[in-house]
C-alpha cells in the first residue's frame, strides 16, 4: 500500500487529530458495509453458479470416458453401432456442457452488473467526497475505477476458473483409481504448478501494486495538464512538463514491464510444466500398458483428465493480474464505502430560517491535519450579512468552506437554528445552502442545468428567477441556444466573468437561506459588481444570511458586519463601519507608511 493510501486508511480508522466528527469516510466497524450487503444479496446467484460448475465439471468426464470406451471397447470389438451410440451420447453431453458453460457466463456477467448497479451511486458519491476529505493526498483513491475493476473481473472468465479449481483433487482422485503410478505423476505435477502459482502471488504482488500507483499518478498528470492547458501554452511550459511526463511514464513502463515479466514468467513456466506433465502421463501410461497393468484407453483417458484438471489453474494464472487488481480494488471499496448505520430513515429536520452560529471552530483544508482556522466564532440572524476579511493565507476560504460542510472540522460546530450542520444530509442541505467557490466549477451541460444544480424537478421559472436575481438573464438569452446552450469542456467556452455570474445564479437558485460566496467579484466588472451587491441585498431582505469572502471593497456594500482573520484567529468582529474604521483602515495606513 502506497504512502497516500496508508495516510487515508489511517484517517478512516482513527480520524484526523483526534477529531470526532465531520469525517465522511470514517467507518463504524460494527455496521454492515455495502459490499457485504451486496454479496449477501447475491448469495443465491453464487450458489447457482457453484451448482452449475458442479454439473459442468461432471460433464467434463465425457471426453476421457468416451476415449476410454473407444479404445477399450470399440477398437477391440470393431462394432460400428457401438461407436455411433457412444458418439451420439457424447454429442448430447457436449451440447449440454456448452449450454451450461454459456449459462454460467451469462449469470456471472449479470452478477457483475448487479454489483455495479448496487454500488455505483455510493462509489460516485465517495469519489466526490474524497477530494474534500483528503485533498491532494486522496488522488490515489478512485472508487469508480475500483468498482469498474471489480465488476470487470466478476463479469469475465476469471471467476469460472476459480469455481473449477477446487475440482482438481477430484480429477486427481479418478486418476489414482486408474493406477497409483499415474496418480503420483499427476499429483507431483499438480503440486509443482500450485507452487508456481503461490510464487507468482508473492513475487508479483509488489510489482503489480507499484504499477497501479504509477498509473494513477500518470492519470493525475494528464488531468492537471488538461485543466491548465491555457497556462501551459501561454507560459511555454510544454517542454518542461513533457520532460516531467517522460520521467513518470518511464516509471510507469518500468513497473508495467516488471509486473508483466513476472506474470509472463510464471505463465510460461506453468504451461511448460503442464506440457511435460501430459507427456509424462502418456509415457508412464504406455509403460504400464506394455506391462499390461492398464489398458491403452486408460492411458489416453488419464492424459485428457490431467489436461482438464490443470486447465482452470492455467486460466487462473492467465487472469492473475486482473484478479490481483480486482482484489486490491475490492479491499479499498470495502474499507471506504460508507456503512449504512441508520435504522430506517433518519429524522428529517425542516430547513433553517432563523440563525447561523459558528462556535469555537477549528478547521483545515481538505487532507490537512493541522487546523488553519483557530477557534473562530460568530453569530448571524436571518437577514444579516458578514464579510470575512484578512490577508492571504489567514484561513478565509477555509472558514467559508467549513460553514457549508466542505472542510475538515477538528472541533467546534457550525449550527443552523441550533442544530449542527451535519444533522442535515447533503441532499437536504441543497434546499437551503447556496455556495460560490473561489475556484469556479461549472459542469458539462446546459446553462439551465448548471443553474438548477441538475435538479430534474426544477421548473423553468425557478431557473429564470435565479438568473434574473444574478442579473445574468440578458447574457444567457444572448447565447446561441439561450438557457439550453451547452457549456463546459464539451460545449461553449465562456469567459471568467460569464462563468462567475452563472455560478452566482446557481448559488442563488431557489433563494437559499444560507448564502456563502468566496471572492464572488474576482472576475466581475463594475456593472457586474453592482449587480452582485444588489442581489445580495435582495437576498438579505428576503431573510437569507450572507457570508462573503472578499478583497475588493465594492462587495462590502451588501453586508452589515465584518469578521477580520489574522493567522487563523478572529482579530475583530462587529459592525462593518466600526471594524473598517478601527481595524482595517489603520492597518492599511501603516502598510502605506
Amino acid at each position: 500500500m502506497g504512502e497516500n493510501e496508508s495516510f487515508i486508511m489511517s484517517q478512516v480508522g482513527d480520524g484526523a487529530d483526534g477529531g470526532t466528527h465531520h469525517h465522511a469516510c470514517k467507518q463504524p466497524h460494527q455496521a454492515a458495509r455495502p459490499i457485504q450487503k451486496v454479496l449477501a444479496s447475491l448469495r443465491g446467484w453464487l450458489l447457482s453458479v457453484a451448482g452449475i460448475s458442479l454439473v459442468v465439471n461432471l460433464l467434463a468426464f465425457t471426453g476421457p470416458l468416451f476415449m476410454l470406451q473407444v479404445y477399450d471397447r470399440v477398437l477391440v470389438s470393431g462394432s460400428i453401432p457401438t461407436l455411433l451410440a457412444l458418439g451420439f451420447l457424447a454429442l448430447v453431453l457436449y451440447l449440454f456442457f456448452g449450454l451450461l458453460e454459456g449459462l454460467r457466463s451469462r449469470i456471472l456477467l449479470r452478477i457483475g452488473q448487479q454489483v455495479d448497479a448496487d454500488l455505483s451511486a455510493q462509489a460516485y458519491s465517495l469519489s466526490n467526497r474524497v477530494p474534500m476529505d483528503y485533498g491532494a493526498r486522496g488522488h490515489a483513491v478512485r472508487p469508480v475505477q475500483d468498482l469498474d475493476s471489480v465488476t470487470a473481473f466478476m463479469s469475465g472468465n476469471g471467476p469460472s476458473a476459480i469455481f473449477d479449481v477446487p475440482w482438481l483433487p477430484v480429477y486427481l482422485g479418478v486418476i489414482f483409481l486408474f493406477h497409483s503410478s499415474l496418480g503420483l505423476v499427476a499429483l507431483g505435477g499438480a503440486l509443482a504448478i500450485c507452487g508456481l502459482v503461490l510464487l507468482n502471488e508473492f513475487s508479483s504482488r509488489s510489482a503489480t501494486m507499484d504499477a497501479a500507483q504509477t498509473r494513477a499518478r500518470r492519470s493525475s498528470m494528464v488531468e492537471e495538464s488538461r485543466k491548465n492547458a491555457e497556462a501551459v501554452e501561454a507560459m511555454g511550459m510544454t517542454g518542461a512538463l513533457s520532460e516531467r511526463w517522460n520521467l513518470e511514464n518511464e516509471r510507469y513502463l518500468s513497473g508495467q514491464r516488471s509486473a508483466g515479466d513476472w506474470s509472463g514468467l510464471f505463465a510460461t513456466a506453468i504451461k511448460t510444466v503442464r506440457f511435460i506433465l501430459q507427456s509424462a502421463i502418456l509415457a508412464v501410461g504406455a509403460w504400464l500398458a506394455i506391462r499390461q497393468e492398464i489398458s491403452p484407453g486408460v492411458m489416453i483417458a488419464s492424459s485428457i483428465m490431467m489436461s482438464r484438471a490443470l486447465s482452470p489453474v492455467e486460466q487462473a494464472v492467465v487472469h492473475w493480474r486482473s484478479f490481483v487488481a480486482a482484489r486490491q480494488s475490492f479491499m479499498r471499496l470495502r474499507e471506504f464505502l460508507k456503512p449504512d448505520t441508520a435504522a430506517g430513515k433518519p429524522t428529517q429536520l425542516r430547513p433553517p430560517e432563523k440563525r447561523l452560529e459558528v462556535v469555537q471552530l477549528y478547521c483545515a483544508p481538505a487532507g490537512v491535519r493541522t487546523p488553519v482556522v483557530l477557534g473562530a466564532s460568530m453569530e448571524l440572524d436571518a437577514g444579516e450579512g458578514i464579510a470575512i476579511l484578512g490577508p492571504s493565507g489567514s484561513g478565509k476560504s477555509t472558514l467559508a468552506k467549513a460553514i457549508v460542510g466542505a472542510a475538515t472540522i477538528s472541533s467546534g460546530d457550525v449550527r443552523l437554528d441550533g442544530a449542527a450542520l451535519d444533522q442535515w444530509s447533503g441532499e437536504a442541505r441543497r434546499r437551503f445552502v447556496g455556495y460560490l467557490p473561489q475556484d469556479l466549477q461549472l459542469f458539462d451541460g446546459t446553462v439551465a442545468q448548471n443553474i438548477s444544480r441538475f435538479d430534474s424537478s426544477a421548473t423553468s421559472q425557478e431557473v429564470i428567477n435565479g438568473a434574473t436575481l444574478a442579473d445574468v438573464h440578458d447574457l444567457i438569452v444572448g447565447l446561441p441556444q439561450g438557457y439550453d446552450t451547452v457549456i463546459g469542456s464539451q460545449g461553449l467556452a465562456l469567459s471568467g466573468g460569464q462563468q462567475q455570474r452563472i455560478a452566482l445564479a446557481r448559488a442563488l437558485f431557489r433563494n437559499p437561506f444560507l448564502l456563502v460566496l468566496d471572492e464572488p467579484n474576482s472576475n466581475l466588472d463594475a456593472e457586474g459588481e453592482a449587480a452582485l451587491a444588489g442581489a445580495l441585498l435582495t437576498m438579505r431582505q428576503r431573510g437569507s444570511i450572507v457570508v462573503l469572502v472578499a478583497h475588493r471593497p465594492r462587495a462590502l456594500a451588501a453586508v452589515n458586519k465584518v469578521l477580520l482573520l489574522k493567522e487563523g484567529r478572529v482579530a475583530a468582529l462587529g459592525p462593518k463601519e466600526e471594524i473598517l474604521r478601527n481595524s482595517v483602515a489603520p492597518v492599511k495606513r501603516s502598510q502605506a507608511c
